[in-house]
């Protein structure tokens, strides 16, 4: 059997001396020395062989997290380990996002550099950090202010973000707009999967939800006939819920804008609600009339965050009076930009295929990032818990 060649980039001579020893011990790999992310590149993105990658992020951290996107994106054959004398949640968030399958701490201990190499080289995924799914609800009791907006746009940048499996549910059973959002025509649609849903397995969901083009983004549109909304009851939408959480990291639900029962089974099993308001004085209202609804149902206050949509500085109320008035931090401000919303509206595809470089675009993709990131950020504490407690 060829040996596979482990690339050593590390500015720290004794880490570079003992993953040399460490390596030698395998007798199928072979350690090279790389002084740099260039040289690193130029070999491994043109080898077709399988390679292991192990980069020591002590110093430059910025480049090598660079060289990590880079390389895996050139040679899917190579695997990467990230080192740090240094390592935070925020640093391993990165590496691994970037392509690093492995994360350990310098000085190295035998042990663990030995697992993880040994799961790489057999071809074993590292102890997956298995996300709890999280249900994510776009809210507000007035319409027209751009929840479906949100609730689409948001939903496919997770999946852009994470590559993970996200559903997005239209519970606007009257007049849904998502699948116009993102033209689609769907085979099926909530009430089929209501009927279903004893039947309901990960490949019963993944072959009969609407996948977004090629991405992991799977859509579940509204019935198309207002009787069969009718027929759907509270505890079915809870039903509902439980079954997709096995198949999906996050479930995103644009939840009609009133407060029926079906409405109210999805805020009560939503880990977040992204209660959406408009900067004046009617939205405000009705967000501060949401605000005393949701502390009667008994509603954690970290549950609810405040998106204020079409947000412009120059605004007559400004972010300060907002917060004033609802008594509550906004969480989150989608800047206005009419053209490219109503573009991609139009044109029924998400606003960063219009322009990806739009305020708008921008600001859902950042979204996107912060809440995935948080909840990731979450996992990884606990899965390299002894790491930060050492650092």
């Amino acid at each position: 059997m060829s040996k596979v060649s482990a690339y050593i980039l590390s500015e720290e001579f004794s880490t570079v001396e003992v993953l040399k020893l460490y390596c030698s011990e395998f007798d199928t790999l072979e350690p090279i020395i790389i002084k740099n992310c260039d040289e690193a590149f130029d070999n491994i993105a043109s080898c077709s062989e399988r390679t292991v990658l192990i980069a020591d992020l002590s110093a430059n951290k910025s480049q090598k997290i660079h060289l990590i996107s880079r390389v895996v994106l050139k040679n899917p054959n190579c695997r990467v380990i990230a080192l740090s004398d240094n390592p935070s949640v925020n640093l391993i968030v990165e590496a691994l996002r970037a392509g690093a399958k492995e994360f350990l701490p310098v000085p190295i201990i035998k042990n663990e550099f030995y697992e993880s190499i040994t799961r790489i080289l057999t071809e074993e995924s590292a102890p997956k950090v298995k996300n709890k799914c999280k249900i994510i609800s776009v809210f507000s009791n007035k319409g027209g202010i751009g929840k479906t907006s949100l609730a689409t746009n948001l939903a496919l940048e997770l999946a852009k973000i994470t590559k993970e499996n996200i559903a997005l549910i239209d519970l606007n059973f009257q007049t849904g707009d998502i699948t116009t959002f993102l033209d689609l025509k769907p085979s099926f649609n909530i009430s089929y999967m209501l009927e279903n849903i004893d039947k309901i397995n990960e490949t019963f969901l993944l072959s009969t939800l609407e996948r977004y083009k090629r991405t992991s983004l799977y859509v579940l549109a509204d019935p198309p006939y207002f009787k069969q909304a009718d027929d759907i009851k509270p505890q079915q939408i809870t039903k509902l819920f439980n079954t997709l959480k096995s198949t999906f990291s996050y479930i995103v639900v644009d939840v009609e804008a009133s407060f029926e029962g079906k409405n109210i089974a999805a805020l009560d099993n939503s880990d977040v609600v992204l209660l959406v308001t408009v900067a004046n004085l009617p939205a405000l209202r009705n967000t501060q009339r949401c605000l005393e609804l949701f502390d009667k149902l008994g509603y954690d206050k970290e549950k609810t965050k405040i998106v204020v949509n079409r947000y412009m500085d120059n605004d007559e109320i400004k972010e300060e009076d907002v917060e004033k008035v609802l008594s509550r931090e906004i969480y989150w401000k989608v800047p206005n930009n009419y053209f490219a919303i109503m573009s991609a509206i139009n044109k029924g595809i998400p606003v960063s295929e219009i322009n990806t470089s739009t305020n708008v675009a921008q600001s859902y993709r950042e979204l996107a990032k912060f809440m995935s990131d948080n909840l990731y950020k979450i996992s990884l504490e606990a899965k390299y818990e002894n790491i930060l407690n050492n650092s």
